[in-house]
This record gives C-alpha cells, structure tokens and sequence, in this order.
C-alpha cells in the first residue's frame, strides 16, 4: 500500500483518539467506545502495512 493509505490510518487513529478524548470529557460511554474503536481499526490496519512492507 501506497503512503495515502498510512496517511488515511493515520488520520483515523487521530479521529478516533479524539472521539475517545470528547466521550471522557463528556461522560459519553459511547462515543468513548468508538473512538476506541476507530483506534484499534486504524492500528490493525497499520500493521497490516507493515507485513506488506516488510516482503516488499
């Protein structure tokens, strides 16, 4: 995958960390929750990056 990709992880982990820091703020355990989430999707996703990095 091409540097756009790592740029989209990127900004969906920063999204994600936001949405988790506003759910805090807020005492909104859902949008907490999907922040989390949003994190755990992007470093997946990243990590898969680098496995195909790493057999280029």
């Amino acid at each position: 995958m091409g540097l756009d990709d790592k740029i989209k992880n990127a900004a969906q982990d920063v999204a994600g960390k936001a949405k988790e820091a506003t759910g805090k703020t807020t005492d909104n355990e859902r949008l907490e929750a999907e922040g989390h989430k949003d994190q755990t999707a992007a470093n997946v996703k990243q990590a898969g990056e680098n496995v195909k990095d790493a057999f280029k």
